[in-house]
């Protein structure tokens, strides 16, 4: 603890550079200097003031699921790591290579929703309009630090153990911007809180936050599902006391997720890597290793929707060893209290949204 703090304090200074390049973007968007366009499409961006882990992608998953029986829906991603530029449609036959975990994920879930990538948003969305001109939404995925387009609604996310409030600016902590700018939302998701939310504690972080009047806060959580298998999904495992998994993941905090597995099951083993890792044949070779040293019989590997996108490039490998991979699907869940709420706003948003 000791020494995280003295590390924090020494990186203290370049926080603080990082903080004035930070403020001078922000006053060059509020004297004029740099612009956001605004659109005659709604668009709802998600996004935080974290570097990763607020739970962005199963956020824009729920909100996919909300609207696209009524609407026709568009998301829009970076498409973060591919290896493909510009503007790109997803089809089928796109790997995450060509358009990044994420977004793939999207479309494999989503087959009625059309997904996009580009690096550009601003640039990106009237490709959109042009090519799919009955877009009625487009949801922005990662985006309130693109201040090139004004969205009609903003969505911050901040975990539950990890608000905004408790953090610092890079690199001593995890912001990208001043705890300040949250004052851009206009919802505030306070998401991965416990399923049973103690109303002290919702209520003590309410206060914490501290909401303008315009802002309203929601609450939260993961609803894993069953697990199945990556090459079938109709097949699938429970989980039981007496499983033991091997749990492979790149994702950005996985505290969460194991707060969450391992009551499940009888042990956990993790293998872990950095946010959106394409793995390596090293890799699938520590995986297969570290399977097999396992001594139950009642074994097998789990990972999440995200990192199946990836371990999907090695299916060769994979499969001629024979290993049990099986997926942890996810949902979003918002609290009794806040459900209808949220559900409520977003289409009130879409109602009354003028061009």
């Amino acid at each position: 603890m000791v020494q995280k703090i003295l590390f924090k304090i020494l990186l203290s200074p370049v926080s603080l550079l990082y903080g004035v390049g930070v403020s001078l973007r922000d006053l060059f968007y509020q004297v004029g200097l740099l612009k956001g366009f605004g659109f005659d499409v709604p668009v709802i961006s998600v996004g935080n003031l974290s570097i990763g882990g607020a739970g962005k992608t199963p956020h824009i998953e729920y909100l996919a699921r909300l609207l696209k029986d009524y609407i026709n829906v568009v998301t829009l991603s970076r498409g973060y790591k591919r290896e493909t530029k510009g503007f790109l449609i997803g089809r089928r036959g796109h790997d995450a290579r060509a358009l990044g975990d994420e977004p793939l994920q999207f479309l494999r879930k989503f087959p009625d929703v059309l997904v996009t990538v580009a690096e550009s948003r601003a640039l990106a969305i009237p490709q959109i309009l042009m090519k799919a001109p009955g877009t009625q939404v487009i949801l922005l995925d990662d985006a309130f630090q693109h201040r090139s387009v004004e969205p009609g609604l903003s969505i911050l996310l901040t975990e539950y153990d990890q608000p905004f409030t408790r953090d610092h600016l890079l690199p001593s902590g995890r912001l990208r911007e001043w705890r300040s700018a949250y004052r851009r939302a206009d919802i505030i998701v306070v998401s991965k809180c416990p399923p049973q939310l103690d109303p002290k504690k919702r209520q003590a972080l309410i206060q914490e936050i501290k909401p303008f009047s315009n802002q309203r806060i929601f609450f939260s959580y993961y609803d894993y599902e069953i697990p199945y298998f990556i090459w079938q999904p109709s097949m699938r495992v429970r989980l039981e006391e007496e499983l033991e998994v091997l749990l492979i993941c790149a994702i950005a905090g996985t505290q969460y997720l194991l707060q969450w597995l391992e009551p499940q099951v009888g042990s956990v083993t993790i293998l872990e890597y950095e946010d959106h890792h394409y793995f390596t044949k090293y890799d699938l070779g520590k995986l297969q290793r570290s399977f097999e040293k396992i001594p139950s019989k009642r074994k097998l590997i789990l990972t999440t929707e995200k990192d199946a996108m990836r371990l999907e490039l090695h299916r060769d490998f994979l499969t001629q060893q024979r290993l049990p991979i099986f997926v942890l699907p996810v949902k979003v869940a918002f609290h009794e209290e806040d459900k209808g709420a949220f559900d409520q706003s977003i289409r009130d948003f879409l109602l009354n949204f003028k061009a």
